[in-house]
């Protein structure tokens, strides 16, 4: 067991919101990497789920001229994330939390998959192997996008709503913490059938 403390920002602010939305559920820190950051507990420590959380500051910022008037006003926050395939494919967690934070308004959102969900999407997209560059906005109206390599116009469709494409459409995953308390949830006994 390392004999130092250390927590990053995006572990901080999962554990924290669990905590506070979730008074049932008891949060843990693993001693070692494990690639597993966080351990979720039910209340009666009979049930856990393990998360690998994976934080990303808000970059949209940082572009200021080169945004589109939408882009800028209408995206709530935009990350940025370099994967390995292979960590995700290999992943012991049960869960990936994607932590996005916007500075400006002290605000943060979290996307919640599983990590072969994750793999599906990157599949899809044709980032089948090696480094995986992610780029994930969240709108203002509450929806995801995964969007690297969108042009300027669907960049700017994805802003005002108007986008539409299934495969990169992550709104089901965003701030959707049931598949954590579906885990968590003890199992629903079988009615005996009366004879």
């Amino acid at each position: 067991m390392k004999p130092l403390f250390t927590i990053h920002a995006g572990e901080y602010l999962v554990g924290s919101h669990i905590e506070e939305v979730y008074k049932n559920l008891r949060v843990w820190l693993p001693s070692r990497d494990t690639g597993v950051d966080l351990l979720v507990t039910n209340q009666q420590l009979k049930r856990a789920v393990s998360l690998q959380v994976k934080f990303s500051k808000d970059f949209l910022g940082s572009k200021g001229a080169g945004l589109s008037a939408n882009v800028a006003t209408r995206i709530k926050s935009g990350g940025w994330w370099t994967f390995h395939y292979d960590k995700i494919s290999n992943s012991p967690a049960d869960l990936w939390v994607l932590v996005l934070y916007r500075f400006s308004h002290h605000d943060f959102d979290f996307v919640v998959i599983e990590p072969r969900r994750l793999l599906e999407l990157y599949r899809k997209l044709g980032r089948a192997s090696g480094t995986i560059q992610s780029y994930i906005w969240v709108t203002e109206e509450g929806q995801c996008w995964e969007t690297r390599d969108l042009r300027k116009t669907e960049q700017d469709a994805t802003a005002i709503g108007g986008f539409r494409n299934p495969v990169r459409n992550l709104s089901g995953f965003l701030n959707n913490w049931r598949s954590l308390q579906r885990r968590l949830d003890p199992p629903k006994r079988k009615e005996a059938r009366a004879g």
